[in-house]
């Protein structure tokens, strides 16, 4: 075949990597993230409501389940990228996605068949899980694999905006539910609206994905007959590459994954539950913040072609453990002095909205700086014949056990300690950490040439 040089790819073609791949993984983020969204409102659905905070737990801990899977789904399908290709692995990662969203929305409620509600919600979010471990590493390869060695943290920063704009995309669906149906259908049934439309999007992004040409990289090697016959032994056989996944895993992907699912996700959650300021409010805030927050993930990806991946990323991880306490309390004192009480939830003032979602536009700004540059970072840090494994087994263990979990994690502290901010040490510790292992460790990777 034609000797292939990611550094001349025309920039159309470059152009139509990126949208087809980042289009795929917004809908994965959208199914992925609708649950979290939803997940006050559905925990009263699927499990007993004669306690609602054990019920909202619970939920938490069944939207964790599918960050605990995501490694499996890395290890699985990483594998598979690395034998058969990347394009075809994330075709079927996106459809077990959308097929299992898309049933979280026939699910019959507790009060209809007990206990097999939650049992059958706990095996989706698991399937959920094991797509989405294989669709993030098959999408930064994919689009890393295309792109010029000295702007490879700009374009593959647009894969890392697909997480935030898949969570901002489902909490304008639920709004526009809700807005639609009214607040008490929303709640009985409406809810059930935003994981049916799963179906639609999935399949306008599979006609999509269809069409893409595999990695030329790959193909090069699977015509040299260099293809890796065992993708997951060699990335563990090597003792350098072993090395590397734990430097890439605690030295940069745990503090990521807590500064990036605390940013957005327990920020929600900490306005709505604890602060408890109502729901259409707490979503707009958030959305606010998505919007000044994302175009940040590209300017960061992009920086990180200038001044490296590891400054900007370790910078975002500091700033976060420093930062989490005073913005978190702020929030909070916001709220008690803007706020009013009425019908069991807070309705805040334009100035009150106005402080929450600035101080939740820095907490996205210090994930914009963790999260933009790393798709490129994992994607050079290894070898072509086994990229697809090597990167996705720490990211999705470190994003999925350590990140996804933080909320549920955070909101169970906030619980058992009666502290509004007792959650807040997790995160501040494990990003606090990751900075200190990644300071010693984590090589600079910025303007390397993919090897094979």
């Amino acid at each position: 075949m034609q000797e292939f040089d990611n550094n001349k790819v025309p920039i159309k073609k470059l152009w139509q990597v990126i949208v087809a791949s980042s289009v795929g993984t917004v809908i994965e983020w959208y199914d992925f993230y609708i649950f979290g969204s939803l997940s006050a409102i559905i925990s009263l659905s699927f499990f007993p409501k004669e306690d609602p905070t054990a019920a909202f737990i619970s939920t938490l801990a069944a939207f964790g389940a599918g960050f605990v899977a995501r490694p499996f789904g890395g290890v699985l399908f990483g594998r598979l990228g690395d034998l058969i290709g990347r394009k075809y692995t994330f075709l079927l990662t996106l459809l077990l996605m959308g097929g299992s969203t898309f049933a979280i929305a026939f699910i019959p409620s507790y009060e209809r068949i007990g206990l097999v509600a939650p049992a059958v919600l706990l095996a989706l979010r698991i399937i959920q899980g094991l797509a989405l471990g294989g669709e993030y590493g098959g999408a930064a390869t994919y689009v890393a694999e295309y792109a010029p060695d000295a702007e490879r943290g700009k374009y593959t920063s647009y894969i890392q905006t697909t997480a935030t704009l898949g969570f901002f995309v489902s909490i304008l669906v639920i709004l526009a539910t809700q807005q639609l149906l009214g607040d008490a259908a929303f709640k009985d049934w409406g809810w059930r609206v935003p994981f049916a439309l799963s179906g639609i999007l999935v399949v306008v992004s599979y006609f999509i994905r269809r069409n893409m040409d595999e990695s030329p990289l790959f193909s090069k090697l699977k015509v040299e007959g260099r293809l890796s016959e065992n993708p997951l032994k060699e990335a563990f056989a090597s003792k350098a590459n072993r090395r590397l996944m734990l430097i890439a895993m605690f030295g940069a992907i745990v503090g990521q994954g807590v500064v990036w699912h605390t940013g957005q996700f327990y920020a929600q959650i900490f306005i709505n539950k604890i602060l408890q300021v109502d729901f259409i409010t707490t979503n707009l805030i958030i959305a606010a913040s998505l919007v000044v927050g994302t175009p940040l993930f590209v300017y960061f990806g992009s920086l990180s072609d200038r001044v490296g991946r590891k400054k900007i990323m370790l910078g975002g991880m500091a700033l976060a453990a420093l930062g989490y306490y005073p913005l978190f309390s702020w929030m909070s004192t916001i709220v008690a002095q803007e706020g009013t009480m009425v019908n069991g939830a807070i309705f805040l003032n334009w100035t009150g909205k106005l402080e929450l979602a600035f101080i939740c536009s820095l907490l996205v700004t210090f994930a914009a700086m963790a999260y933009g540059p790393i798709a490129a970072f994992l994607v050079e840090l290894f070898p072509t014949k086994i990229r697809y494994t090597s990167l996705s087994i720490p990211y999705h263990f470190a994003n999925g056990v350590f990140g996804g979990c933080a909320p549920f994690v955070a909101t169970w502290l906030g619980a058992v300690t009666h502290s509004n901010f007792a959650g807040l040490f997790y995160p501040i510790a494990l990003a606090a950490l990751t900075v200190i292992v990644g300071v010693i460790y984590l090589p600079e990777t910025k303007g390397r040439a993919l090897s094979d």
